[in-house]
């Protein structure tokens, strides 16, 4: 059964939904989040919205108000944690393009230096007419675009990576960082109208009945202090991202590179202008996402491995690459050499040489031939023996030491060597 692009899928992330939603691998601390901010909420208007609403005509409204704020922080919190934030889909291959040779690194082939096959680890490229340099993503088998980077956590490749948020349980990048914001500037929103809502009981309820001082009217309504202390707090951080990422903004960097490249003193190719980075983060159309994750995995056609061509004066041999009728030379070499190597030693063998050249009588030369040229072969060849001369210009070869240390095996079928014919 075809399988879906999500099951298949080699980046940490988690899918729900069949892979309609996307979170990374840390989604559990989403739901933290998601507690931190209706618990509150729902503290505030049982025990503060609520009073409120019988002390001031349309006090309806501030309940009103609360809950529309909660529903529309948790939408934007969805589409930041639960889209692609711009992932990269990775290749199968590296990019063989950019293969090249590098004649200032060579190898050592066939007894010969022949370039080495290079590929290069950053490439230049063009942005706003000045050259950035990018890297290649081994993880990934690609080049990075400009201003992206390798999220460690969620192990995806990241169009204008931001950062990886653990609150949000996903990687801030350019197809949500937009949300981001908007939902950290929202939720510094919400704390700051529930301080104020939770304040203004604290004042209702010094002046009504006469309560007098504040530690009187805090001791009544302990949910509004408890409210009032967890804003101040959250605001601190909340409120502190949003003044920081306001300040992203208005500059067109990230918070990658306003850490990585701050004590460089890089100029920033990306500045636009304040007004216009506002434009182009909130006014631009969300580009559509480069993988689709419910899609079915198509088999991989398998291709030749990358051979290129070899440059001038770089032959088949000096690359590696035999030949066949090479190959079919060494394998009948092999098995002469196995049968030669059958005989007792080294003497016999010269001995038995010169008898085939001199005239000797018939059944002494059929007796020789038999070794050479009888159609009972010899026994199976050895990988060794095949291998003698491997590796070596055909008609070159020498008879390799493994050759004779395999003198000691035996054939099935004896036979009368030419000495022992004369005896």
């Amino acid at each position: 059964m075809a399988k879906r692009v999500y099951e298949t899928w080699k980046g940490s992330n988690k899918f729900i939904l069949g892979g309609r939603l996307i979170f990374g691998p840390d989604a559990r601390s989403l739901l933290v989040t998601i507690l931190l901010l209706i618990v509150p909420l729902v503290i505030f208007c049982v025990f503060v919205a609520r009073k409120l609403w019988h002390v001031y005509n349309g006090g309806y409204t501030i309940l009103v108000v609360a809950v529309v704020f909660i529903i529309h922080v948790l939408v934007l919190l969805y589409l930041t944690s639960a889209r692609d934030p711009g992932i990269i889909p990775r290749n199968l291959h590296p990019p063989e393009e950019e293969f090249r040779y590098d004649p200032s690194v060579s190898a050592d082939v066939g007894g010969r230096q022949t370039p080495s096959l290079q590929f290069p680890r950053t490439k230049e490229v063009l942005v706003n007419g000045l050259p950035v340099r990018v890297k290649y993503c081994d993880t990934c088998m690609l080049y990075r675009p400009p201003r992206c980077s390798h999220c460690s956590i969620c192990n995806n490749c990241v169009e204008r990576f931001d950062h990886h948020c653990p609150w949000v349980g996903q990687c801030i990048g350019l197809r949500n960082y937009r949300y981001f914001f908007m939902f950290v500037s929202s939720a510094t929103l919400l704390c700051i109208y529930v301080f104020a809502m939770s304040a203004l009981y604290i004042k209702v309820l010094m002046d009504r009945d006469n309560v007098g001082t504040v530690w009187k009217a805090m001791k009544e309504s302990p949910a509004s202090v408890i409210l009032m202390a967890y804003c101040f707090i959250c605001l601190w951080f909340v409120g502190g991202l949003t003044g920081f990422h306001s300040y992203l903004i208005g500059t067109n960097q990230t918070t990658y590179e306003n850490f990585r490249y701050r004590a460089d003193n890089r100029i920033n190719i990306y500045d636009r202008g304040c007004l216009n980075n506002f434009l182009e983060v909130f006014c631009t159309a969300v580009k559509p996402s480069k993988n689709n994750f419910r899609a079915f995995v198509q088999e991989e056609v398998q291709r030749p491995p990358h051979s290129p061509a070899p440059r001038e004066g770089v032959t088949a041999d000096d690359l590696g690459v035999d030949p066949r009728t090479k190959v079919e030379d060494d394998l009948e070499i092999g098995e002469d050499l196995l049968k030669i190597s059958q005989r007792r030693n080294i003497d016999e063998l010269d001995e038995d040489i010169r008898s085939r050249g001199s005239s000797i009588p018939p059944h002494n030369t059929s007796d020789a031939d038999s070794v050479f040229g009888s159609d009972h072969r010899a026994p199976t060849i050895r990988s060794d023996a095949r291998h003698s001369s491997w590796g070596r210009r055909s008609g070159s070869w020498e008879i390799g030491q493994e050759v004779f240390t395999n003198s000691n095996v035996t054939e099935s079928r004896s036979h009368v060597t030419p000495k022992e014919a004369r005896q």
